[in-house]
């Protein structure tokens, strides 16, 4: 992930896009990235709409994770950890029901 944040740096330095973006601003793109993601299940299956625009379907869902990295990039969160730790939380907090 280090090494696609840094892609992802290098990639709005080159452009001119400036330094790190604000956390409200990124926070904003998350947002409306996985609401374009949304678009494509809109009014059709989950079945129909994978089937007819898997490759837009991906793009958006990279678009969320890129807004995301950079995200977790300006907020210095290493988001595997984050993830790691959240899990750990709901395993707590909803724990697996006993298998007898």
């Amino acid at each position: 992930m280090k090494e696609l944040t840094e892609e992802i740096r290098k990639f709005r330095y080159e452009r001119g896009w400036g330094g790190n973006p604000d956390a409200r601003s990124l926070a904003i793109s998350v947002s409306l990235e996985a609401s374009e993601l949304l678009e494509h299940f809109q009014w059709v299956s989950a079945e129909d709409a994978i089937k007819k625009d898997k490759q837009a379907i991906a793009d958006e869902a990279a678009d969320v994770f890129i807004y995301l990295l950079q995200f977790a990039d300006v907020l210095g969160i290493d988001l595997k950890d984050a993830a790691q730790q959240k899990m750990k939380k709901n395993a707590l907090k909803y724990p697996a029901p006993q298998v007898d």
